[in-house]
């Protein structure tokens, strides 16, 4: 399949809907080119692994895949990360909370630690592909089993908060899922609209403190562009979810 030529500046959803997950594969390489042969290559192994672990999943109109391209695509382009197990990481973000015995059962530490829970042994598959770094990141934006006693979004935005209090780079790798999540809002469609926005809403003050912490590894700039996307996740929120006037 040929791209244009501009695809290296086509906005993501643009890409999504017009080329859909082979126009963000190519993106995501285009974004690689300029890392090293063992650079590409691990990152070639994140994605192949994100693909074989989603490859049944749908995100409302689109496979999964896309969004943790555009995850990965939006830290390497809009943020300027050259993190290499940060941006696999964001690849592989939603793997152990999504397909945890599947991704246990490619490792061999769940044969080495036996009667360890799935998501425990799911995460030493990770340390042992793609290192302990890679593994604890993913720890850290992985979602809790919740409580059913309580209210979800409270106990999301609780864990979000605690967890991303001690992993800096991990703030980074929600902030550009939330902005897909979040900002991307308006590009679904259904029922989930109204509650995916009131899910997040409530995150963007926790996000906005969190980014313009000292020590979020980000740069001024990039801080600022990411607070502008904080303002339009709140503004598309309250035409979501406010009583608009007629």
């Amino acid at each position: 399949m040929e791209f244009p030529a501009h695809l290296a500046t086509m906005p993501l959803h643009a890409i999504t809907e017009i080329h859909g997950e082979p126009g963000l594969t190519a993106r995501f390489r285009l974004e690689i080119a300029g890392f090293d042969e063992a650079a590409r290559a691990r990152l070639t192994d994140a994605l192949d692994l994100a693909a074989h672990l989603h490859r049944d999943d749908r995100r409302v109109r689109e496979p999964y895949l896309n969004h943790l391209l555009r995850v990965a695509i939006r830290m390497l382009h809009h943020y300027q990360v050259r993190d290499v197990d940060v941006i696999v990481a964001g690849l592989l973000h939603d793997a152990v909370e999504d397909h945890p015995a599947e991704l246990a059962a490619a490792g061999l530490a769940a044969a080495v630690e036996p009667g360890a829970d799935v998501r425990s042994a799911a995460l030493a598959t990770l340390a042992e592909r793609f290192g302990p770094r890679v593994a604890r990141l993913v720890a850290a934006v992985t979602n809790p089993v919740y409580d059913d006693s309580r209210d979800r979004h409270e106990q999301y935005r609780e864990h979000v908060a605690a967890s991303l209090d001690r992993e800096p780079w991990a703030r980074v790798i929600k902030i550009s899922d939330f902005t897909d999540n979040g900002v991307g809002v308006v590009y679904s469609v259904g029922p989930k609209v109204p509650t995916w926005a009131a899910k997040y809403r409530p995150l963007v003050p926790v996000l906005r403190e969190l980014v313009t912490r000292p020590d979020t590894p980000l740069s001024a700039a990039v801080k600022q562009h990411i607070l502008g996307q904080l303002d339009l996740a709140e503004e598309r929120f309250s035409a979501i979810l406010d009583p608009q006037p007629i």
